[in-house]
């Protein structure tokens, strides 16, 4: 039978679709979200023969993750919950009778760092002999690490190669004793892994240890520092702050450091040093001394007319958070129009006679609280009427 033109060039055009291999896409071709969240990728085929199936997997030719989901045409994949391991590609397969094609998306899944130290400890190790400590993270964004010793704010120097942050000790000493922390940070967070460095010393040397190597304490209360050493001969113990002197309500007794009486100006950082002729250690108490609030109204008195605005702020010394609550003596609340603020301001914009009258501030945080007091005097013009 002979076939029009027309006819010709509708079946050459059926003819190739039909013989075509699919050409699929997905959308969208990268995606970040956080660990938890949920994502979709969507693949589409833009032409090929009919019937074409669709497959998802990963780029690794793993099965796919147990949080992942197919939508009934299977042509939409959902991660669900979103963990660390889910990064990475997942390909979308389309396949007819004429051939296969494939279109890859990537996920990319920002986590808080995990940490990891190498060896994991506690170390056990003999005074002289060299030591490292190796710290990885994962993350995303890569994480920044850092070293520093527990009791210290202080940013150790170490080494860093290949996303690996190395402490290391040439040969350790007693000193050298204690915990160290390695710190990953990234935007989605902080993680800290610690690590204990045991010195062993060597023939009669001296290995200081303390009782406690974080202390908080409130002002005014008597504060105990035990140090012990060990060595041959006896080690002479001796204590001393960091950057200050100790506080001159001292006394110390066979290693025993006491302070009566702390005040806010105590805290820091305390060395107990053990000494004899094999060597010396050293042994850290870090303390924070924590206050009451101590209260003071500015101005404590003002003297207005009505329609004034008046304008008193709450001030307090000692540990935060600290609380303010505004009262008036004698009154069960304050003035129509007052407005407080959480950092301790009274206001009203324009003040009546009846506003007179003592302003009472108490200021509170979990260790006690304190009060002032500020006089408010409102009096009215007087007028001289000549007759």
């Amino acid at each position: 039978m002979d076939l029009s033109p027309g006819a010709l060039i509708l079946c050459s055009l059926l003819c190739s679709v039909a013989g075509q291999a699919p050409v699929v896409s997905v959308q969208p071709r990268t995606a970040t979200v956080r660990q938890g969240e949920s994502v979709s990728f969507r693949c589409q085929v833009g032409r090929g023969a009919q019937p074409v199936q669709l497959e998802w997997k990963r780029a690794t030719n793993q099965a796919l993750p147990d949080n992942a989901k197919l939508g009934p045409d299977g042509s939409v994949l959902t991660v669900a919950n979103t963990r660390p391991g889910n990064q990475g590609q997942y390909r979308c397969v389309a396949s007819n009778s004429a051939g296969r094609s494939t279109a890859t998306a990537v996920l990319n899944v920002k986590h808080a760092p995990k940490v990891r130290l190498t060896p994991a400890g506690p170390l056990r190790v003999r005074m002289g002999v060299p030591v490292s400590v190796e710290c990885r993270a994962t993350g995303r964004p890569h994480p920044t690490l850092t070293w520093k010793r527990q009791g210290s704010t202080l940013q150790l120097v170490t080494a860093e190669t290949n996303d690996v942050n190395t402490i290391k000790w040439a040969a350790v000493r007693p000193e050298d004793a204690g915990v160290y922390i390695c710190q990953a940070v990234n935007n989605e967070g902080v993680t800290e892994v610690k690590v204990e460095i045991i010195v062993e010393g060597g023939a009669g040397a001296p290995v200081a240890v303390v009782s406690n190597t974080e202390m908080t304490v409130v002002e005014g209360h008597v504060v105990t520092m035990e140090c012990q050493a060990s060595g041959s001969p006896p080690p002479v113990i001796t204590w001393s702050k960091l950057r200050a002197p100790l506080p001159w309500k001292h006394t110390l007794v066979g290693g025993v450091l006491t302070l009566t009486s702390v005040g806010r100006q105590d805290s820091g950082q305390y060395i107990c040093n053990a000494t004899n002729i094999h060597g010396y250690s050293e042994a850290y108490t870090q303390m924070e001394v924590e206050t009451p609030p101590y209260a003071t109204c500015l101005p404590d008195q003002v003297r207005l007319q009505p329609g004034d605005s008046l304008r008193l702020q709450c001030l307090a010394h000692g540990s935060h958070p600290i609380q303010f609550v505004w009262s008036r003596v004698g009154r069960g609340s304050l003035p129509a129009g007052a407005e407080t603020t959480k950092d301790g301001r009274l206001l009203i914009a324009h003040v009546k006679l009846g506003d007179s009258g003592t302003y009472k501030c108490v200021t509170t945080n979990h260790i006690g609280s304190s009060e002032a007091l500020a006089k408010v005097i409102i009096k009215g013009e007087l007028h001289t009427w000549l007759v």
